[in-house]
């Protein structure tokens, strides 16, 4: 089959493409700048020119193609609202142009807005977007439902990891170089979720492959990292003392992270390996973290 992928050079999406094209599907890559598209070009994907803010593009992107992928979200922080509104718009004008149609939709989503504390499941829903504002992807995507669309969900854990991860890890490393200590909050007995970004493509895969009757999906490989242990294998990667803050140290340590820091979603994906027969083979994070994240 043929896939549109949006996000295609990034760091999720570019390992989708990957896995796409090995499993002998073809692939067009949304591409917004040159760069990405001569990305695409190298990996053997087609490239249809277009952005995020310019939702014809998406549309027109959809046209010849038998399934559409969507991971790109801006992750501007400063305007984190914003972004994750625009992507409910992305995520709605993907369902118009695939209406009508029984072309799969595969939507992103974060585990994290399940910040309750406890394991939760593919089948654990949400608060609303006016408290969680990420949570705009996943109304969108019911929204597509509701029309009769085909749109599945895939979670993402807090931290996918690899080598040229830029995400929520690295943040931490650097926040542990320029305080020159890597810190946890309390305890540190929250747990962040995790998976390696080549198991997580081949979720997506699956998914459009197999477009299986259940809808929401968690890419977990790890139930739940204990957050003092990421941080301690921060500080030993530093050659940093590792230590605890209090609630209120860590305001000033982490800044606008500390929600992040203190974030507790520990995550099954139980019945994504059960549905899809889906199995994560890759390095763990504490182990990628030693052999990829400190050499650079």
């Amino acid at each position: 089959m043929r896939v549109f992928v949006t996000g295609a050079s990034g760091f999720v999406g570019s390992a989708i493409v990957r896995e796409l094209l090995q499993a002998g599907h073809r692939v067009t890559g949304l591409a917004r700048t040159d760069q990405a598209a001569d990305q695409l070009f190298a990996a053997g994907a087609d490239v249809h020119r277009g952005n995020l803010d310019d939702l014809e593009s998406l549309k027109t992107g959809t046209a010849h193609c038998d399934a559409v992928i969507h991971t790109a979200f801006n992750h501007d922080f400063s305007r984190f609202k914003a972004n994750c509104e625009a992507d409910r718009q992305v995520i709605l004008a993907l369902g118009e142009a695939l209406a009508g149609t029984d072309r799969p939709l595969v939507v992103t989503s974060g585990v994290g807005l399940l910040n309750y504390g406890r394991k939760v499941s593919e089948n654990d829903t949400p608060p609303g977007a006016d408290q969680m504002p990420r949570a705009a992807s996943e109304e969108a995507a019911d929204t597509v439902a509701q029309k009769g669309g085909k749109v599945y969900v895939v979670r993402l854990p807090p931290t996918v990891h690899d080598r040229g991860d830029h995400g929520f890890v690295p943040m931490l490393i650097g926040i542990a170089r320029e305080k020159n200590a890597s810190a946890y909050i309390g305890q540190g007995q929250n747990h962040w979720p995790a998976v390696h970004r080549l198991d997580a493509a081949v979720l997506y895969r699956l998914i459009v492959e197999q477009q299986p009757a259940r809808k929401i999906f968690h890419a977990v490989a790890e139930q739940g990292i204990v957050f003092k242990e990421l941080a301690e294998a921060i500080g030993n990667g530093l050659g940093i003392n590792t230590v605890s803050k209090s609630k209120e140290e860590a305001a000033d340590h982490f800044s606008w992270f500390a929600h992040f820091a203190a974030m507790d979603c520990p995550a099954s994906g139980e019945l994504t390996k059960q549905t899809l027969a889906w199995e994560a083979k890759q390095t763990g994070l504490l182990q990628d973290l030693k052999e990829n994240y400190f050499n650079a």
